[in-house]
């Protein structure tokens, strides 16, 4: 779990064989930034070691910008993309649309985005569905795993219950986990079946106040851990769990002090992770979502 003193802590992609970093770069972080800035932020992330990128086309112009970004690095590093089409031919348009957004023919990892009800799992898997995109473009070398991201935990056993997803991306928060039980229920059933859980929202504190001025963190529609002791407690909580890859936010400077900060990743004790709920208060967890 954890590499020598400084690196970036490198962990297995579940029954993928595969081993990535356990700080992935989501997309968002060079969403709207200038190609050149893109470029240094995407070099800079691999030089610290980030070996795994998650992308979507509902991530503005992210898209555009990490396809070049990547030149001279794709065969060494994991791409993962998303969509949240849900029928066959929205899927296939979405796949060939992300594949040339990328300058890439393959994927290495295609993932159902944002599972939220039943429904959403229901019509991905009927007939003309988006899985039979899934399953075809596997068959064609076109991707190489399969999975899904969600925000409920109804939508997320359901789909592992359908199929043996390579991996669920899921909010995986100390403030969820602890205060709602929210998470724990995921990521036993993925570890039953040998799924690799990508933990999103780690440095997810409660919802932005009607105070918030401006909310410095444009990115961030939620409020985020910006204070680096408690965001390393954060990240060490989700980081201690049976996860593979903690997805930070994505402001550019909160993704490179998470990275930062994972470098000296240790297991969080007991004592620490009631300091970490003590300081969170009665702050309100971001999910489960409010209706």
């Amino acid at each position: 779990m954890r590499g020598a003193s400084g690196d970036l802590p490198r962990r297995q992609l579940g029954k993928t064989g595969v081993e990535v970093s356990a700080i992935a770069m989501g997309g968002i972080v060079v969403m709207n930034l200038s190609p050149t800035e893109a470029d240094r932020m995407v070099r800079w992330a691999y030089d610290q070691g980030v070996t795994y990128y998650d992308v979507a086309p509902t991530y503005g112009n992210a898209e555009e910008r990490l396809g070049p970004a990547l030149k001279g690095l794709r065969e060494k590093i994991f791409l993962a993309c998303k969509t949240e089409k849900r029928d066959r031919q929205g899927a296939q348009q979405a796949l060939e649309e992300s594949l040339k957004r990328l300058r890439t023919d393959y994927l290495d990892l295609y993932q159902l985005h944002a599972l939220t009800t039943l429904d959403d799992v229901a019509q991905a898997f009927g007939k003309d569905g988006a899985m039979e995109t899934f399953l075809r473009a596997r068959e064609k070398g076109v991707v190489r795993f399969l999975g899904f991201s969600a925000h409920s935990e109804d939508a997320a056993l359901k789909a592992l219950s359908h199929f043996p997803f390579d991996t669920v991306m899921f909010p995986v928060n100390f403030l969820s986990w602890t205060k709602g039980s929210f998470g724990p229920q995921v990521v036993k059933k993925a570890k039953e079946i040998g799924a690799a859980v990508i933990a999103i929202k780690p440095l997810a504190k409660t919802y932005w106040s009607q105070s918030s001025n401006g909310r410095p963190y444009a990115k961030c529609w939620y409020q985020p851990i910006s204070e680096e002791p408690w965001a390393e407690l954060a990240l060490r909580f989700s980081l201690s769990l049976p996860i593979s890859i903690a997805v930070p936010p994505g402001d550019e400077n909160l993704f490179q002090m998470a990275v930062r900060l994972a470098k000296r990743f240790r297991p969080l004790d007991a004592e620490e992770e009631s300091q970490l709920i003590q300081w969170a208060g009665d702050a309100v967890p971001v999910f489960p979502l409010k209706n």
